[in-house]
């Protein structure tokens, strides 16, 4: 894959070691001439110092070419920018990062595949796993997440039925008890002490997804 890659921020950077160590083809596109001399030092690519909204850099990068365009920058209208002009170029695959949740339907109206601002994504999952130390996410999905959580001795829910739960906006994928069977959920199946539940919930409804599920699969404080 021919990738171009623009922004050498944390994500950039992190992006084009994983892109140039599974073989594909990347150009990194960066304004910061020291950044570009960096990334030369670690990794086999292309570095190009210059402004990825300047249509003459991105043809320097072979955007005509390119296969995908990621772009990373901590500025969404740089990003909206590069994007626009890799959808001009019919770029196959243009997705970049949205600093600012405004300005998502914009980045949709292009085209371009979004990944919403990642500091807050990282604050929410450091912030769940904080109050839920049992809690392990899996894999975040585009508009959601599946993770696991246990179903603790002393809580509410145990030994009752799957349908007696309290549900909002996500589902049960699979249990996993203590001895290692694997069950496919089904209103009757009853939750035992240390069953592990593989749950998807929408992104938007994970905070009051994990504020049931705390209630009913965690003992009462009182």
């Amino acid at each position: 894959m021919y990738l171009i890659i623009v922004g050498l921020g944390g994500i950039g950077r992190n992006l084009t070691a994983i892109a140039s160590e599974h073989g594909n083809n990347v150009v990194v596109i960066d304004q910061d001439e020291t950044k570009c001399s960096d990334i030369l030092e670690h990794h086999d690519v292309l570095a190009i110092t210059g402004n990825a909204t300047d249509k003459t850099v991105l043809e320097d990068a072979g955007i005509d070419r390119a296969d995908a365009l990621v772009s990373t920058t901590s500025d969404d209208a740089v990003n909206l920018m590069t994007c626009w002009l890799a959808k001009r170029f019919k770029v196959q695959n243009v997705v970049s990062i949205v600093n600012q949740k405004a300005h998502s339907d914009l980045f949709k109206e292009v085209g371009v595949k979004i990944s919403e601002n990642p500091d807050e994504l990282v604050a929410n999952r450091l912030f769940y796993w904080a109050v839920n130390p049992k809690m392990q996410q899996l894999v975040s999905i585009p508009g959601g997440s599946i993770f696991e959580i246990i179903a603790e001795e002393g809580a509410s829910i145990i030994d009752r039925e799957i349908r007696e739960i309290i549900v909002k906006n996500f589902v049960f994928i699979a249990i996993r008890r203590a001895s290692g069977e694997l069950i496919i959920p089904s209103g009757a199946v009853k939750i035992r002490p240390n069953d592990t539940i593989l749950v998807f919930t929408k992104k938007e409804s994970e905070a009051e997804c994990m504020r049931l599920l705390n209630k009913q699969f965690k003992p009462s404080a009182d």
